[in-house]
């Protein structure tokens, strides 16, 4: 069923009719799809649909597609992130069916008398196209799965806390069978049943080098957001999945988890000794310290330097400073934003403020090297702030990767 370049252009024009009404599209898709698919509340996340993250992030990706579907390169990393997010979720073939259909049928509730029997099919082919790369993508992610293409039974065996709010969780596999190989910086998704709700997943980044008898990821407390006024604070939206984990999921409890997926990751197959730059704030550590311990246990000569954000406490920072002291290519600077009387400049600390990279000594960014790889984990503005930094001396995008667990627009190409 191809799409013919007459009915792209129906597609096309349609595009902006659909993106006025974005959010009333993703209320209408997801309300209709769950009421009469209830069993599909297991694969979305409560939160995200809450505040409509995740419906606006679906709709930016099919949006784009059309909008771009003469021309389709620069889709690519979104499309790559969302199949490997699909795979670590179980999404399955039949299931593009189903979001078709209801997707397809709020269309035509926004576009009305637009959405012509023509226009429909040249939607209805459109659709169809992007859902095919995607199942074709997501057939060859679950081939390298092998036998492990949905949950798998882990027993939670330590947990270790790695600062005043980011805890490690030690997971080994209740079959007592050897761990796939995964490359440093990708996750696995975390599946429990949340009271009130259907059965939730999130995504964590494994947070060591691969070892084949347990994975660990490193679980950040959510909060919310805070709201404070003259006489009280408060907190709204606090995360469900990662306050459960801390607070419930104790030593001796049994999760379903993933198999390893996602692009954003070092080739440790790649034995390239071109210096690596890692940029993290907060719990953005986790994937980077993946990188860290990869590089370093089987290319020790490679460059390595470390530029961390943290607010009071830098997650393993006793674990980063055995790694400088035992490696004299492994470099670091911290900055905090709130220094206590604990702290020691030059020790604890570097900067006493917000990450600023032109603070840090040049030399430690290896800017003047023309194949030095800049790995950067954070939330999204940090992200932007320090890929414009970069970019204004002259570092190419193509060695600049994000940790990225969105699947919608961006405020930066990838």
């Amino acid at each position: 069923m191809s799409i013919t370049y007459a009915q792209t252009k129906l597609v096309r024009e349609t595009v902006p009719a659909l993106r006025e009404h974005g959010e009333r599209i993703s209320s209408i898709f997801y309300r209709t799809m769950l009421a009469g698919n209830p069993e599909l509340e297991d694969y979305f996340n409560s939160v995200n649909q809450k505040n409509g993250r995740q419906p606006r992030a679906l709709t930016a990706v099919i949006l784009n597609f059309a909008a771009n579907i003469n021309h389709l390169s620069e889709l690519i990393p979104k499309l790559e992130r969302m199949c490997n997010k699909h795979c670590s979720l179980g999404i399955k073939p039949e299931h593009y069916e189903i979001v078709g259909k209801y997707l397809l049928q709020a269309f035509a509730e926004v576009l009305g008398p637009v959405m012509t029997p023509q226009v429909m099919e040249a939607w209805t082919k459109a659709y169809w196209m992007l859902a095919k790369m995607l199942i074709g993508r997501e057939a060859q992610l679950y081939k390298d799965f092998d036998s492990w293409t949905f949950w798998r039974k882990f027993k939670i065996d330590r947990v270790i806390p790695e600062s005043d709010n980011i805890y490690s969780f030690y997971l080994v596999p209740q079959d007592g069978k050897r761990l796939p190989r995964y490359l440093p910086g990708q996750y696995v998704s975390v599946q429990i049943r949340v009271p009130g709700a259907h059965l939730q997943s999130r995504q964590y980044s494994l947070s060591d080098a691969w070892t084949g008898d347990h994975y660990r990821i490193s679980v950040k407390r959510d909060e919310g957001s805070k709201y404070a006024n003259s006489v009280s604070k408060s907190y709204f939206n606090p995360g469900v999945m990662s306050n459960i984990l801390i607070d419930q999921m104790t030593v001796g409890t049994t999760i379903n988890v993933s198999h390893p997926a996602g692009e954003f990751f070092l080739d440790a197959n790649n034995t390239s000794n071109v210096p690596l730059v890692l940029i993290s704030a907060g719990v953005g550590v986790t994937p980077l310290v993946a990188i860290a311990n990869s590089v370093l246990e089987t290319q020790p000569g490679r460059q390595v330097s470390w530029v961390h954000v943290s607010r009071r406490v830098v997650p393993f920072e006793e674990h980063i400073e055995k790694l400088r002291n035992k490696n004299r290519n492994f470099r670091t600077n911290v900055f905090k934003t709130t220094v206590t009387g604990s702290d020691t400049l030059g020790v604890t600390y570097n900067f006493a403020c917000r990450m600023d990279l032109s603070m840090v000594d040049q030399e430690d960014l290896f800017l003047q090297h023309g194949g030095t790889e800049y790995y950067i984990c954070g939330p999204e503005q940090f992200m932007l702030d320090q890929t414009e930094f970069l970019r204004s001396k002259g570092i190419s995008q193509t060695r600049m990767k994000y940790e990225v667990f969105s699947t919608g627009d961006l405020a930066f190409k990838k």
